[in-house]
């Protein structure tokens, strides 16, 4: 395995444990600058809407620059959020902290995802893309509780010091192992075989029918698993009868059920990845229906929190995978604009969620709501594996398919 790729996964432990630790952390942030828990709860609304924005804006405005360092200054950017989140006098200033720090989110998983895959052979792509997101998953299984027990017991600027830290040893690693790679702009131009490269070059990619269906079974499929997840507490503790202290530990096994659903999924992604993303997408439209109808058993829940993780995030690398891959020479701002995608995706499911709760249909309805969108998502998948496979089929053999042309780009540096 590239050294490079630890550099980048704890890039996205970090990036990971800024995004979900502010929930554990609401009441005393709220407390501390006098504001209402609906208030604070906009830390997190406003980081998700900006890791949009910089998915987007950030990724196209640095495509023609090269990766390494540009995945450097995100994550300049990050460790400067989290440093004026941590001294915030005053609930704008950490509101302008969470924002600084999300606009790096989205640039920095968009254009890793590109360079882990550059640093392996092609048959590992998605296997190496899914290192890199281990340690998002690494964030919700350790980072997580540790941080929220670390920020409980002192004081929640405590949690983002220590986020500031991670982020000095994180960009310590890029300088030091991650390697050379191109830019956007020589991407384009290898493609075209002219200057248009850059953000035009780029742009280029958004052409293809097959990047536009990857990306709205990235935003149907994630969304539906989030859309269960949002409210998860409300279900264990008002439906299944846990206690409230019991919500973390259960907490924890979700996120292994993630750690494992990543790995595996990169792994069979590599393999064949509509393939793999149409098996997991139907398994788990059938693991929330199940989770929907057994909510109030407490064995079969427990079950049930692992198997949602695992095959929520074993999409992960599969989507981002035929992101680029449809990209083809030009994978960058579509890379980026995927992990827009999957914030998109959880402001739908947690938008679905609380319109069935507002409804009155229970504390189960988000997770039903979920599994529609997941089939939603399911046939959607299943119709562009259907258009690319008979496409393939009708392709000369002397043609050269996306997998070529992003094989020819995404080779080991």
């Amino acid at each position: 395995m590239p050294v490079g790729l630890i550099a980048l996964a704890l890039g996205g432990f970090g990036i990971g444990l800024t995004e979900f630790v502010i929930m554990g952390l609401l009441p005393q942030v709220a407390a501390d600058f006098h504001v209402t828990e609906a208030t604070a709860g906009w830390l997190i609304s406003g980081y998700a809407l900006a890791v949009v924005v910089g998915a987007l804006g950030l990724t196209a405005a640095v495509t023609r620059f090269e990766r390494k360092p540009v995945l450097a200054v995100l994550m300049v950017l990050f460790i400067a959020g989290n440093l004026v989140s941590a001294l915030a006098p005053d609930y704008p200033v950490i509101m302008i902290g969470r924002i600084i720090a999300a606009l790096s989110h989205g640039a920095f998983f968009g254009i890793g995802a590109v360079v882990a895959a550059s640093m392996v052979a092609p048959n590992k792509k998605a296997g190496a893309i899914a290192i890199m997101f281990t340690g998002l998953t690494a964030a919700n299984v350790l980072g997580v509780p540790f941080g929220t027990m670390l920020g409980q017991a002192a004081g929640w600027r405590s949690t983002f010091w220590a986020i500031t830290v991670i982020g000095v040893l994180a960009l310590a690693g890029i300088l030091a192992l991650v390697p050379k790679t191109g830019s956007g702009e020589s991407d384009g131009r290898s493609a075209a075989g002219s200057a248009s490269g850059g953000l035009r070059g780029e742009l280029r990619a958004f052409r293809s029918g097959q990047v536009w269906l990857s990306i709205l079974v990235t935003i149907l499929g994630y969304g539906g698993m989030f859309g269960a997840f949002t409210y998860i507490a409300f279900t264990l503790t008002e439906v299944t009868g846990f206690s409230a202290t019991t919500v973390p530990w259960l907490l924890i096994l979700f996120g292994v059920g993630l750690f494992i659903g990543n790995t595996l999924g990169g792994k069979a992604a590599d393999k064949n990845v509509d393939r793999t993303l149409v098996v997991v997408l139907a398994i788990l439209v059938l693991v929330l229906v199940l989770f929907a109808l057994t909510a109030g058993n407490q064995p079969v829940t427990i079950a049930s929190m692992v198997l949602l993780g695992g095959f929520g995030f074993a999409t992960v690398p599969g989507l981002q995978m035929r992101v680029m891959k449809y990209a083809s020479s030009a994978p960058t701002l579509a890379s980026g604009a995927n992990i827009g995608a999957f914030n998109v995706g959880n402001a739908l499911g947690a938008w679905m969620g609380g319109v069935t709760i507002t409804a009155g249909l229970g504390y189960t309805s988000p997770i039903w709501a979920g599994a529609g969108i997941t089939l939603l998502g399911l046939v959607v998948m299943a119709f562009a594996a259907a258009a690319a496979k008979k496409h393939d089929a009708g392709r000369p053999a002397d043609v050269d398919s996306p997998e070529k042309d992003s094989e020819s780009e995404l080779q080991p540096a």
